[in-house]
């Protein structure tokens, strides 16, 4: 911990120092990426009407360099978003819209607590959707040379949806990372995923009915398992291979049916599911948290769990969603 906020500091100090420097080399930028964008289809119009008006965005640079997944303990981080203040508002939410929630979980297959639980850990239920221009914070990520490549993508793709006039320019606001609306979609999961669903000729992930929806449709073209598990907690017996424990949320690794990993699980009888699933072992801890134990905390996680990973790739954040879609289960 204490070596993650020395690196931390050092990278504080270095974007001070340079911030000006890529200020004005962000100018320069700026010219080369409107001769690119033209060249993949973006009308001039667009163009003079957006990048006039974007910036450079030192805080992006700090924020993406230091995010509190890679550091914080797992029961931190679910305690945080899974409290009962939190169950309470989603649930109003969905007595107040539970027409529409119900329609989109019917037609799409997929829970109404997932779709709460997502909501409610990525925007608060929409209080906290983030004020950053999105515009500027995908053009200083792609001007970023750590993750240009995707970022350039995604500013391309969010100018193509702006110049078919499918996104209102003038709502753009959202995450540093360029995330936007209730459940923080990235351009190219709205180009691929998000719907008109109340028919206006616009997609605004603002409004209940457009985001609820294109939630749903994500999810389903995923792959959700509707009412299967996610994971359950477990205490790992001393005696199973460190081959089984995974820890980074980039690729889950050494998987198995249920049954096999039963030999390694104390009480798994307390686990209540078809043995023929095929499961896999995470320790989110260990690689991230100071002093961490080996074998603590441990989950025997499930497909739907991994789905939940191709939303967003942090063990935690899906740890906590279907934390939180459980505690909805009890209450709706």
């Amino acid at each position: 911990m204490r070596t993650i906020k020395i690196i931390f500091y050092i990278i504080l100090i270095y974007l001070i120092s340079f911030n000006n420097i890529f200020a004005e080399d962000f100018d320069k930028w700026k010219v080369s990426f409107k001769d690119y964008a033209m060249k993949k289809g973006i009308s001039k119009k667009t163009l003079d009407m957006t990048l006039s008006k974007v910036k450079f965005l030192p805080k992006v640079i700090e924020y993406d360099r230091f995010q509190p997944e890679f550091y914080e303990d797992t029961n931190t981080y679910i305690n945080k978003r899974t409290s009962n203040d939190k169950v309470k508002i989603g649930k109003n939410l969905f007595e107040k819209n539970s027409s529409l929630i119900l329609n989109v979980e019917s037609k799409f297959n997929v829970d109404k607590e997932l779709l709460l639980s997502l909501m409610g850990i990525e925007t608060n239920f929409g209080k906290y959707l983030g004020k950053m221009d999105i515009l500027s914070s995908l053009a200083t990520l792609s001007y970023d040379k750590r993750r240009s490549e995707f970022f350039t993508n995604e500013l391309i793709t969010i100018l193509k949806l702006i110049d078919i006039e499918i996104v209102d320019i003038d709502v753009l606001y959202g995450s540093w990372a360029g995330a936007f609306g209730n459940f923080q979609f990235m351009p190219s999961t709205i180009k691929n995923y998000a719907l008109d669903y109340n028919n206006d000729k616009m997609i605004d992930l603002k409004s209940t009915e457009d985001s609820f929806a294109s939630a749903a449709n994500y999810l389903s073209k995923l792959g959700w398992k509707e009412n299967s598990p996610c994971f359950y907690r477990i205490q790992l017996k001393e005696n199973i291979p460190i081959k089984y424990l995974n820890t980074s949320a980039k690729k889950i690794k050494n998987k198995k049916k249920f049954e096999y990993f039963k030999n390694y699980i104390v009480n798994y009888e307390n686990i209540k599911v078809n043995e023929n699933l095929i499961a896999a072992i995470i320790t989110p801890d260990r690689d991230i948290v100071e002093n961490s134990k080996l074998l603590e905390p441990a989950y025997i996680t499930f497909d739907n769990y991994e789905l939940i990973l191709k939303w967003n790739r942090s063990l935690r954040f899906a740890l906590a969603v279907c934390t939180l879609k459980d505690k909805f289960k009890n209450e709706l």
